[in-house]
């Protein structure tokens, strides 16, 4: 299952104790989130029940040359142009089954993820609430909308939707992911750090209900926690700039200075211009160009 990124919602997790770690947890919280990769994305995409590729665009499209009115062959080519990253030709495949169907839902839902990572919420939630009325019972539908909602800052929204998708679909990683950050948002931490430790057992390769989670116990002071969370986190993506940054913080809490500095030294590497890293560096006394073993 692969959660692509609904847009890259901009959000920090604010955590009182610590000032610097305002940008150091880079976290969604109330309406920000970070890309799930293949976790479900656009953290927040919610993937088509159907499995599809950009290999597969070719075998699609030669299937459409030879059913031209399939509407489910539209909205499954739409769905792999869209993976490929060649959005203006999935929305007009959506648009053509669509047109071809009215009452098709999944390509509403499919199109409503391609607004919403796109940042065209209005029409985002036209499309989910088209799919709801045609389908009731549609979980990828009310997993889309619970998402704009959470993006729109509408928390209790938000909660009821992914509510009832999580009802709907319980081994939906993307929806358990998203409700975390929702509780998270409003700081109630332990129903999030739940639903956290669901989607990480649902995707255990995913980093960022892991970055989630060490986020919640950084709220609550369980440094420890955090630090597990986060060295595996590292260890699964270790490109994450911000993952090696928020290691750094919860080894600082630690009071390990070496593990803090490595941590930090990471993620400078990785983001140059990582002001607060570079803070949290020198606040542990790192130097510069000095060697750091990371675990």
């Amino acid at each position: 299952m692969a959660l692509p990124a609904s847009s890259r919602s901009s959000g920090v997790l604010r955590l009182t104790r610590a000032p610097c770690t305002l940008a150091l947890i880079g976290l969604a919280v109330g309406g920000c989130s970070f890309n799930l990769g293949s976790l479900s994305p656009s953290s927040d995409r919610e993937e088509p029940p159907h499995l599809v590729s950009p290999s597969n665009i070719a075998a699609l499209s030669e299937t459409i040359k030879n059913h031209p009115n399939d509407p489910k062959a539209y909205d499954l080519r739409g769905a792999a142009l869209a993976q490929a990253g060649r959005t203006a030709e999935a929305l007009a495949d959506y648009n053509k089954a669509i047109s071809l169907d009215a009452d098709y839902g999944p390509a509403y839902v499919d199109r409503g993820a391609l607004y919403r990572q796109t940042g065209r919420h209005d029409q985002a939630m036209a499309d989910y609430e088209r799919a709801i009325t045609l389908n009731a019972n549609d979980s990828r539908a009310y997993l889309g909308r619970g998402i704009v909602y959470r993006m729109r800052n509408q928390p209790a929204e938000a909660l009821a939707d992914l509510d009832k998708a999580i009802a709907l679909a319980p081994d939906n990683a993307e929806a358990r992911y998203n409700r975390g950050l929702v509780h998270q948002g409003e700081k109630e931490h332990q129903p999030a750090i739940e639903d956290f430790t669901v989607a990480t057992g649902l995707v255990p390769q995913q980093a960022e209900p892991l970055l989630a989670r060490a986020a919640s116990y950084l709220a609550t002071d369980r440094a420890k926690e955090a630090a597990a969370d986060l060295d595996e986190a590292v260890q699964t993506d270790p490109q994450n700039g911000q993952a090696w940054a928020s290691r750094g913080l919860a080894y600082e809490r630690l009071g390990d200075r070496a593990k803090a500095a490595a941590s930090y030294a990471r993620a400078i590497s990785l983001r140059p211009r990582d002001d607060a890293a570079r803070a949290g560096f020198a606040r542990v006394g790192g130097r510069p160009g000095q060697s750091y073993e990371t675990f």
